[in-house]
C-alpha cells in the first residue's frame, strides 16, 4: 500500500489474487494436458531442457530467498519479544537476532524440514493459520487504538504512486505457491482438476481477505512510515504487540519447512533423478538450511528481499511460465477465455519482472535496521527536525506512550 498508493494498492491486490487463482488452476491443467506431475517435468516436456533449467533456477531461488526472509522475520520479531522479559538486558547476546536465528534453525526449522512427506506438515499449517488469525486481530486492534495518534504523511491518500510495480512484486511474493502446487495437489485425496479448482478458489478468497485486512489496518495506522516488516513499526514496550510478535515469529518458523521441501525437491530432480537416499536427504537439507541461515545473518532489511524475490522469481512463476505452457499445450480455439487470459498475463509478467527489478534497485524501501520509530520517543528533541507538514506531534503522544504501551 505504501509503494502503490492506498486505493491503487487495493485494486492491485485484487488483480494479483485473481491472476494467482487463474494461473494455479492453469498450471494443473497444463500438467493434465502433458501427463506430468511436477512443475519441472511440465516445463521440460513443453520447452525442453533450456526451459527446465530456467524453471529449476527460479523454483530453487524463490523458496530459498523466502527461507532467508523468514529467518529475518524470526530474528527481528523474537529478539524484541525476549527483550521484554523482566531483568533481561537489551544488549544480551542470547536475545540478539543472530542467536535467535541460529537457535530457531537448530531447534525447529531443521527438524521439521527433515520430513520427507509434506502431508505431515498439515497440523503445523493449521497452527500457523490459527496464529495468523490472532496476529490479524492484534493489528486491527492497534489500528483503532494507535492509528489516530500516529501522524499521517502528506501523500498518504493519493490514488497512485510511481513505485506501484514494486508493490506488485511484493504482492506476488505474498500469493505465490506455484512452486509447491504439484506437491500439494498430489497430497489431495483423489486429486482432480475440479477438486483442485475448488481448493484454490477457497484458499485465494481467504488469503486475499486476510491480506486486505493486514494491508488496510497496517497502512491506515502508519501510512508513509510503514516498514517492510510491519511489526518493525510498533514500539517495543507495547505488550499486546509483543504477543503478536511472538505469534508472528512462530508462524514463519512453522512455514519455513514448506519452502525447504521445494528447494530440496528441485535439487533432487536436477542432480539425483528425483530420489534422495536417506543420507543425501539429510545432507542436502542441512546444506540448504545452513546457507540460508548464514545469508539471513548478514541481512536485516526485509523490504528489499521481498521486492527482489517478487519481481525476479514470483512474477515469472505466476504470470509468465504457466501461461506459456498452457498456450503451447492447449488445442483450444484462440478465442477461448483461458487462452485470452494467458496472452494478457505474459506481457504483464514481463513488465513487472523487468521494471520491478530496476525500480527495486534504484528506489529501495526505507529500513529502520531494528531501530525504534520516532513516535516511540515523544520527548525526543530531534523530532523537531522533521517537516511539520509530515508530522504534528503533540502531547497526545506522551499520553499514548503511557496509556497504550504500559
Amino acid at each position: 500500500m505504501k509503494q502503490a498508493g492506498f486505493p491503487l494498492g487495493i485494486l492491485l491486490l485484487l488483480c494479483v489474487s485473481y491472476v494467482t487463482d487463474f494461473s494455479l488452476v492453469l498450471l494443473i491443467k497444463g500438467g493434465a494436458l502433458s501427463g506430468t506431475d511436477t512443475y519441472q517435468s511440465l516445463v521440460n516436456k513443453t520447452f525442453g531442457f533450456p526451459g527446465y533449467l530456467l524453471l529449476s533456477v527460479l523454483q530453487f531461488l524463490y523458496p530459498f530467498i523466502a527461507m532467508i526472509s523468514y529467518n529475518i522475520i524470526a530474528g527481528d520479531t523474537l529478539s524484541k519479544v525476549f527483550q521484554r522479559i523482566p531483568g533481561v538486558d537489551s544488549g544480551n547476546l542470547f536475545i540478539g537476532r543472530h542467536f535467535i536465528i541460529g537457535l530457531s534453525t537448530v531447534a525447529f526449522t531443521l527438524p521439521l524440514s527433515l520430513y520427507r512427506d509434506i502431508a505431515k506438515l498439515g497440523k503445523v499449517s493449521l497452527i500457523s493459520t490459527v496464529l495468523t488469525t490472532l496476529i490479524l486481530g492484534i493489528v486491527a486492534t492497534r489500528a483503532v487504538s494507535l492509528g489516530p495518534h500516529i501522524p499521517k504523511t502528506e501523500d498518504a491518500w493519493v490514488f497512485a504512486k510511481p513505485n506501484a510495480i514494486q508493490a506488485v512484486g511484493v504482492m506476488s511474493f505474498a500469493f505465490i505457491c506455484h512452486h509447491n502446487s504439484f506437491l500439494v495437489y498430489s497430497s489431495l485425496k483423489e486429486p482432480t482438476v475440479a477438486k483442485w479448482s475448488r481448493v484454490i478458489h477457497m484458499s485465494i478468497v481467504v488469503s486475499v481477505f486476510i491480506c486486505m485486512l493486514f494491508a488496510t489496518c497496517g497502512y491506515l495506522t502508519f501510512t508513509g512510515f510503514t516498514q517492510g516488516d510491519l511489526f518493525e513499526n510498533y514500539c517495543r514496550n507495547d505488550d499486546l504487540v509483543t504477543f503478536g510478535r511472538f505469534c508472528y515469529g512462530v508462524t514463519v518458523i512453522l512455514t519455513y519447512p514448506m519452502e525447504c521441501f521445494v528447494t530440496r525437491e528441485v535439487i533432487a530432480n536436477v542432480f539425483f533423478g528425483g530420489n534422495l537416499a536417506s543420507v543425501f536427504h539429510i545432507v542436502v537439507t542441512v546444506v540448504i538450511i545452513t546457507v540460508a541461515t548464514l545469508v539471513s545473518l548478514l541481512i536485516d532489511c526485509l523490504g528489499i528481499v521481498l521486492e527482489l524475490n517478487g519481481v525476479l522469481c514470483a512474477a515469472p512463476l505466476i504470470f509468465i511460465i504457466p501461461s506459456a505452457c498452457y498456450l503451447k499445450l492447449s488445442e483450444e480455439a484462440r478465442t477461448h477465455s483461458d487462452k485470452i487470459m494467458s496472452c494478457v498475463m505474459l506481457p504483464i509478467g514481463a513488465v513487472v519482472m523487468v521494471f520491478g527489478f530496476v525500480m527495486a534497485i534504484t528506489n529501495s524501501q526505507d529500513c529502520t535496521h531494528g531501530q525504534e520509530m520516532f513516535y516511540c520517543f515523544p520527548d525526543n528533541s530531534s523530532l523537531t527536525n522533521i517537516s511539520d507538514s509530515h508530522l504534528q506531534l503533540t502531547t497526545q503522544l506522551s499520553i499514548l506512550n503511557i496509556s497504550i504501551f504500559q
